[in-house]
């Protein structure tokens, strides 16, 4: 068996751990018909991706005394994004519901280590579950008017000549690109810009605490 980076595991033979196989073929809290999704009246709703181009997900939150008290979601994806989310909503539903500052402490490896890990080009499959959580803690913000309770994440170009953008940084993370180097080879930032090298460090070193907790 090829030998792949595990995320969350020490173990480099990647195999489907049994929490993984367990949430997969028995994912929790996912809608199975429509009906259920019409009767579940959510507080919040948080769509990512799409299905038209890869993996989508969508999230369903209801919320009381600023905890998540329930949760649902539905996804265009692979199977380690099926065991992520079915992990994430059992995480964020401990102990009778997390608040949503708690809830929103998770980070993506934390996912990870409770599956026991996941192969790292498979990592981003947790990273949209935590997005769409927060899409739909957003939504919520805005529908019960707490609008200054919203984050919202745009977009910001950083190397001006290719138009590179942090979120493209934030991908080449994600997908394993833990220096300088390894994120220029998958993005070319910097080759011709290089005023913008000292920002893209700073964005790794963002981006790694933000995921891995480096």
């Amino acid at each position: 068996m090829t030998q792949l980076e595990v995320i969350g595991s020490e173990n480099k033979d990647w195999f489907y751990t049994e929490k993984v196989k367990d949430h997969f073929f028995h994912p929790r809290n996912i809608f199975k018909t429509e009906q259920e999704v019409k009767e579940f009246n959510a507080d919040g709703v948080g769509l990512v991706g799409s299905p038209a181009c890869g993996d989508g997900m969508k999230m369903f939150i209801k919320v009381e005394d600023d905890k998540i008290k329930a949760i649902r979601w539905q996804t265009y994806g692979c199977g380690t994004a099926i065991a992520s989310t079915s992990a994430y909503s059992v995480m964020l539903l401990e102990d009778g519901g997390l608040s949503i500052e708690n809830a929103l402490k998770i980070k993506p490896k934390d996912i990870a280590d409770y599956l026991g890990g996941v192969p790292a080009r498979k990592f981003h499959c947790s990273v949209l579950a935590d997005k769409a959580l927060r899409e739909a803690v957003n939504d919520y913000f805005k529908k019960s008017g707490q609008e200054d309770r919203i984050v919202e994440g745009s977009a910001k170009i950083i190397d001006k000549i290719l138009k590179i953008t942090d979120h493209d940084i934030e991908h080449a993370v994600l997908e394993g690109a833990y220096d300088f180097e390894a994120v220029q080879r998958k993005t070319k930032v910097g080759i011709h810009d290089k005023a913008c090298i000292p920002e893209v460090e700073r964005l790794i070193v963002v981006y790694k605490e933000k995921y891995f907790g480096d």
